[in-house]
């Protein structure tokens, strides 16, 4: 299956994410061993596009939130809790 935002392809995620967002999450988040010159120039062109587009940061909110609730039950082993039945309930007070 391929995936496509507006006439680009997407291959991977950090495809998907840099297509919703118009620039590379690098901008956001650094790369490994910048260099503080190379942080602060970062840091600059990324204040220069807020300023240009302030909606940007509500859209950056919005793909944050949604991958947070698609991923987070299964990258945390979250579970969701059930009513233990009337069988359950009695097998644990006799136990205890």
């Amino acid at each position: 299956m391929r995936t496509y935002i507006g006439s680009r392809r997407a291959v991977t995620a950090a495809d998907v994410l840099e297509l919703a967002l118009g620039t590379p999450a690098e901008l956001w988040l650094g790369v490994d061993g910048e260099s503080e010159e190379d942080q602060a120039a970062r840091l600059a062109a990324a204040r220069d596009i807020l300023a240009e587009d302030p909606q940007m940061v509500d859209r950056v909110t919005a793909v944050a939130a949604e991958a947070i609730e698609s991923y987070a039950p299964h990258l945390l082993g979250v579970r969701e809790l059930t009513r233990p039945t009337k069988a359950e309930s009695r097998r644990v007070r006799r136990a205890a």
